[in-house]
């Protein structure tokens, strides 16, 4: 499996947009779109990511609401395979199933088609977003996952907050990569 190397590394780091106080004082908010409109980091990123997961036997990629859908639906074109949208309640138009979570300010929800994983047992699913904090969300996704029955083989994301422990968390139950950690 492919690493990125320390220049690769610092280039995608530098192709993200700090922007301070944003959504509220003290929080320096990490702008993807800069990377996203820059075909040499975007594409070095998806490059990446398909070298990682061309060989896993992933039957689906899962993409969490909206930024997941970005790679997620990229990444799916690259590796030839389905993807599966877990969005805000509401927003799916079939049958779905829902977890809530705990957010430090109350709670919150995420929903996904029941047959998400239809005609294939025991999919193999990657879960993908750009972003892991507190991993809430995350956790979440990896329950529906298992109640839609899949089996989440990973949860990858671009960057890692790692002062926030969501990665250590989320790694009691699922396997967990970060393309970068901040």
């Amino acid at each position: 499996m492919q690493e990125l190397d320390e220049k690769s590394r610092q280039y995608l780091l530098n192709s993200i947009r700090d922007i301070n106080d944003f959504p509220k004082p003290k929080v320096v908010f990490k702008d993807i779109t800069t990377l996203l409109n820059n075909k040499v980091a975007f594409n070095m990123l998806l490059d990446h990511l398909s070298s990682r997961y061309n060989n896993k036997n992933i039957d689906f990629i899962a993409g969490i609401e909206s930024r997941g859908f970005i790679f997620g639906g990229a990444l799916c074109a690259r590796l030839g395979i389905g993807f599966i949208p877990i969005r805000k309640p509401g927003k799916l138009p079939y049958m779905t199933i829902s977890q809530k979570y705990s957010l430090e300010y109350g709670v919150d929800e995420i929903e996904i088609h029941v047959d998400a994983f239809s005609g294939i047992d025991k999919a193999r699913v990657l879960l993908i977003d750009d972003l892991i904090a507190t991993g809430g969300t995350a956790k979440a996704s990896v329950d529906l996952i298992k109640q839609a029955g899949g089996n989440c083989i990973e949860a990858c994301f671009l960057i890692d907050l790692i002062n926030l422990g969501g990665s250590r968390d989320l790694k009691k139950i699922v396997n967990v990569y970060s393309v970068l950690e901040v």
